[in-house]
């Protein structure tokens, strides 16, 4: 709940904000699933560990947003974008009964439409989650957990998933609230377990991919240009670093090669690409020379972070104390 300070000459009271949902603003329930399928995992889950495999299509019986866990156990999102009908829950319920029947096969279809890369799941689970080995198909989709977010104002949706979760169901309720101040829209979004959000202002060290699988001469187009860039689907996610943060660039099949200063404000020159200046603070790699890395294991062991590789972000962020130094033990890797 967002309240404002009304200060008096020797008190401060709380005067609570009317907030709303996104029927108030005739955004359809489609909208809601977007703005949370894009933003989920990078900045309302900003260190949670989740591979999303598919994404609803439309007017099919299925729920907004499937993702993996580690164990390879199914998380099944469903959306709600105002007060939803008695029966929400229930129709959330059956969408994981019948998603608990996909085979391995199934999971690997729906992957491969969700990314258009022809890999094989357990390769992409292996990859996301940096597993020593991969899952067999067995042991994909032995569980699953329900996940349903809506307005915070919806009582009856929040009663029926607490009763299933009194009942012995895996299955939780995120809200969140919409405020309009001085014109401005507010999202506001509550994720567990104590909506625990790095403050934006907070100075932070970023483990950002060069985006190698999709175009092996976007690390020279970076660091020929000292830009931090992202493209396609991904571009957005330049967004998230800020002026003077430290980004690692992640080269896939090497480690982090390079550590830089983001000195620009955000850049976009085309619908594919977005980029901000940066200022290197390591060696700088050199396409006509074998590339030097800090192998990820070691990032791993240095910082006693386990990060998730398969974002464009590698969550966790670093503070600015752990950035400064990983950047002195990359540059012993680099010399």
């Amino acid at each position: 709940m967002l309240f404002k300070l009304q200060e008096g000459d020797n008190s401060i009271g709380l005067e609570p904000l009317q907030f709303k949902d996104f029927s108030s603003f005739g955004q359809v329930e489609k909208d809601l699933e977007n703005l949370i399928a894009n933003n989920i995992l990078d900045v309302l889950f900003e260190d949670s560990k989740l591979m999303p495999i598919f994404q609803e299509r439309q007017y099919q019986a299925e729920a907004d947003i499937y993702a993996l866990n580690e164990k390879g156990e199914l998380v099944i999102f469903e959306l709600k974008r105002s007060s939803a009908k008695n029966d929400a829950v229930q129709q959330a319920l059956r969408y994981a009964q019948d998603a608990g029947q996909w085979t391995y096969q199934k999971l690997e279809g729906k992957l491969k439409k969700y990314t258009s890369q022809d890999v094989t799941l357990s390769e992409a689970h292996q990859e996301a989650f940096n597993l020593e080995h991969p899952l067999e198909p067995k042991e994909f989709n032995n569980k699953q957990h329900l996940i349903i977010i809506g307005s915070a104002a919806d009582n009856s949706l929040m009663s029926s998933v607490d009763y299933w979760k009194n009942s012995g169901l895996s299955i939780d309720f995120l809200p969140y609230r919409i405020y309009e101040i001085e014109g401005q829209k507010y999202f506001e979004f509550f994720a567990p377990p104590y909506d625990n959000h790095k403050n934006p202002s907070d100075i932070k060290g970023v483990l950002f991919d060069t985006n190698k699988s999709y175009n092996s001469n976007s690390i020279w187009q970076m660091i020929e240009n000292s830009q931090l860039a992202s493209y396609g689907d991904a571009k957005r996610f330049v967004a998230h670093v800020h002026i003077g943060d430290t980004v690692f660039f992640s080269h896939k099949g090497y480690g982090i090669i390079a550590a830089a200063k983001v000195k620009g404000v955000l850049q976009k020159p085309s619908d594919n690409t977005w980029y901000r200046d940066v200022e290197f603070l390591t060696k700088i790699p050199n396409r006509n020379e074998p590339i030097k890395s800090m192998p990820f294991s070691k990032v791993t062991e240095f910082t006693e972070k386990s990060f998730f590789w398969a974002r464009t972000i590698k969550v966790p962020y670093l503070s600015k104390n752990e950035a400064d130094d990983l950047v002195e033990e990359l540059k012993k890797y680099l010399a």
